[in-house]
């Protein structure tokens, strides 16, 4: 089956990688001449470094070069069993592409949406045939993360997402089936991550730095939420949360921050523009943490509580089955922990009494239990 890949991006460059590493031929089409020639030598560059490796020989390398075409017109899509998109998200030019892949393709191909926050109904809605369209978003870099969140639209076939998620496994990675919601599984349920952060900081409990260091040290993560802001863009981490929220109408639990709205104004970006919550110029040292251990773990506890709290509200409205939602946060954004297990873990109980003191405190919405965790710790039932 060829596999055809529109945009030849970061991401879409690393699926093609990913389809071709399969064994599948790939044509990776772009409308940019000087994007197509950039991902074609990139992948010179990443193949021969795994030659040096050891983890490939030359010959397989070459292979999987010779199985991409590179292709500026659409038409080279014909033919193809397999078309995902990777493009700019916007509902409109999204549309706009699929309807001309549907009549390019033919009758039989599958096409997908790598949309990280639209809707993959909307995006189908504009085709005369919306049943064969569905979600497959991969995570960045594709040819590391494993992680696939496999997302069937309203109007998507019956047995489509069960064909993907066999098709996925097949090109080892690990997928998860997520209903078409909001952030699906991975961006809806890390909100907290980011937003609870961004709380703590904004009351003047921690600065980014403390912050950072308790969520690595006391809660295992490998980055702490500002140093990962840093890394994916101010820019970038507020679209999508502001996205997710009014997606989501206006649920507070989602509310974006004003202070990570004025750094996007302000052009503190993070990493890619020298300055973000952290000054990332040569030579400069980041600031040291507080060394009060005691305060490392109520903001560890505050932020990991609300993280939980998410991912049970999750499983309660079925964005996804309990054991994809565990994979989803390990292999997706590599938590050091699933986030149900973890509730285990720390006790239902102990759970729901913090969120309730939460809600108490701020008289706010964003803390309320989800009814699931209620209902269990009433049962006296576990997830695992």
């Amino acid at each position: 089956m060829t596999v055809g890949v529109v945009g030849a991006g970061t991401m879409g460059s690393g699926i093609a990688q990913v389809a071709a590493q399969a064994g599948h031929p790939v044509v990776l089409y772009d409308t940019r001449l000087e994007a197509l020639d950039k991902a074609k030598a990139a992948l010179a560059k990443v193949m021969g470094r795994l030659v040096e490796k050891g983890n490939l020989d030359r010959e397989e390398a070459e292979a999987i070069q010779g199985r991409i075409t590179y292709a500026t017109g659409l038409e080279a899509f014909t033919g193809s069993g397999l078309v995902i998109e990777a493009i700019v998200e916007d509902l409109q030019v999204k549309q706009d592409l699929f309807k001309q892949l549907e009549d390019i393709a033919g009758p039989d191909a599958v096409l997908a949406t790598n949309t990280s926050s639209l809707s993959v109904t909307a995006i189908g809605g504009a085709l005369s045939r919306p049943g064969r369209l569905l979600g497959l978003h991969f995570f960045n870099p594709a040819p590391l993360l494993p992680l696939v969140e496999v997302v069937p639209g309203l109007a998507t076939e019956h047995g489509l997402a069960s064909q993907l998620t066999s098709l996925m496994k097949a090109w080892g990675k690990v997928p998860v089936i997520a209903k078409d919601t909001p952030g699906f599984i991975v961006n809806r349920v890390a909100r907290p991550f980011y937003g609870e952060a961004l709380r703590i900081l904004e009351e003047g409990l921690a600065d980014a730095a403390t912050i950072d260091h308790a969520m690595r040290t006391v809660g295992g993560f490998r980055m702490g939420p500002f140093e990962l802001m840093d890394l994916i863009g101010n820019d970038v981490n507020f679209a999508v949360t502001r996205t997710v929220f009014e997606a989501f109408f206006y649920d507070p639990r989602y509310r974006p921050s004003f202070t990570q709205q004025r750094l996007v104004e302000a052009g503190w970006l993070g990493r890619k523009s020298g300055r973000g919550y952290y000054d990332h110029a040569e030579g400069v040292e980041r600031p040291a943490p507080t060394d009060d251990v005691i305060l490392h773990e109520q903001i560890c506890w505050r932020i990991l509580v609300m993280l939980i709290n998410e991912a049970v509200d999750a499983l309660y409205l079925g964005v996804a089955e309990r054991d994809d939602l565990e994979l989803a946060m390990t292999k997706g954004v590599n938590y050091p922990k699933g986030l149900l297990g973890w509730a285990d873990e720390k006790g239902l109980p102990h759970c729901l009494e913090t969120l309730e003191r939460l809600q108490a405190e701020y008289g706010e919405d964003r803390y309320r239990p989800s009814p699931l965790l209620r209902r269990m710790v009433r049962e006296g039932r576990t997830f695992f």
